[in-house]
C-alpha cells in the first residue's frame, strides 16, 4: 500500500470523526412569562455543562473500529498534554492497541505512555448477579 493511499485514509477517517462529533443544533424553548428570570440561569447552566463535555481528556474505547480511537485519541493530544484511553473487560485489550499504535507509530512526535491504572468495577449482570469487571486507564503524553 502506497503512503499517499495510507494518508487518504487517515483523513477518510478523521473526517467521518469529525462529523459524527458535531452536535445537532436544538431549538431553545419559548420561556412561559412567569420563568423568564429562570431561563437566563438555565442557559448560563446549559453552556457550563456543555464546555465540561468539550474539555474532556478521556477516551472510553468501546465497538467502534480501531482507528477511530487513535485518530480521537491523536485529536485530543494536538491540543492536550496528556489524554487517558479508558477501556473494560473484553475492550482492554484494543485499548493497548491503540496506546501502542500511538506510541510506536508516532514516535518521531514523542509520544509515551506516562502511566497506567488497573482496577475493577462491581457491576450488576443483566441475570441480576454481582460481577466484577477489570478496568484500565493508560495515560499518554507527550515526551
Amino acid at each position: 500500500m502506497s503512503n499517499n493511499k495510507k494518508s487518504k485514509d487517515a483523513e477518510d477517517i478523521l473526517s467521518e470523526f469529525d462529523s459524527r462529533n458535531k452536535p445537532e443544533p436544538t431549538p431553545e424553548p419559548e420561556p412561559t412569562p412567569e420563568s423568564k428570570s429562570d431561563s437566563v440561569n438555565d442557559n448560563n447552566n446549559s453552556k457550563q455543562s456543555s464546555n465540561s463535555t468539550e474539555d474532556r481528556d478521556v477516551i472510553f474505547v468501546g465497538t467502534k473500529p480501531l482507528m477511530t480511537y487513535v485518530s480521537a485519541t491523536l485529536t485530543q493530544l494536538s491540543t492536550r498534554s496528556t489524554v487517558t484511553i479508558k477501556a473494560r473487560g473484553k475492550r482492554i485489550t484494543q485499548a493497548v492497541d491503540v496506546s501502542q499504535m500511538i506510541v510506536k507509530r508516532m514516535d518521531s512526535v514523542g509520544y509515551v505512555i506516562s502511566d497506567v491504572r488497573i482496577s475493577s468495577d462491581s457491576l450488576t449482570s443483566q441475570d441480576g448477579k454481582q460481577r466484577n469487571v477489570s478496568t484500565m486507564e493508560i495515560d499518554i503524553s507527550k515526551n
